[in-house]
């Protein structure tokens, strides 16, 4: 099927590229935690609002590395009774599982949208540093369209396995 290799090589170039982000994410939270521990060990003065940006950083970092880590196959997964069943039924269960990974993250993207522009109308900021927090939950929105993608690219190779036959 030239359009699923496609489908999955466009997966592919999103998920890669918006990694990059995710990488920077953990790079900042590196930064200002090696910046504020030696700032306030070695000066006695901490970085303002640190343990704010570490935690958004954190934000950033997991959501846009989430695509890439199911396309690996890093993420968690738990396969102990599946091997146990016959083939047509493992092809059945492996259909209901992607249909609810891209379901869950579909309403993932909905709801955090929602979320996000809750969060822009109340003007909400972080405890500290008074940084807006809607960004941060419209990038993680952002983030799971890729994750969608790929659930439905696995959804499509599962149906057109069990259709083979």
């Amino acid at each position: 099927m030239p359009a699923l290799e496609k489908f999955e090589k466009f997966n592919h170039h999103i998920s890669f590229a918006i990694e990059w982000v995710g990488l920077i994410g953990f790079l900042v939270m590196m930064l200002i935690t090696t910046v504020d521990v030696i700032g306030a060990k070695a000066f006695l003065h901490p970085v303002f609002g640190a343990l704010d940006i570490v935690m958004q950083a954190q934000l950033i970092a997991i959501s846009f590395a989430a695509a890439t880590t199911l396309i690996v196959g890093r993420h968690v997964a738990v396969e102990f009774f599946i091997p146990l069943l016959p083939k047509p039924l493992q092809k059945i269960v492996d259909i209901f599982v992607n249909l609810l990974g891209f379901a869950l993250f579909l309403i993932l993207v909905w709801r955090l949208t929602l979320y996000a522009y809750s969060l822009q109308i109340q003007n909400e900021l972080t405890s500290t540093a008074r940084i807006p927090l809607y960004p941060f939950a419209y990038g993680v929105a952002f983030a799971c369209i890729p994750v969608c993608l790929v659930y439905l690219y696995h959804l499509l190779t599962s149906i057109s396995r069990l259709v083979k036959r």
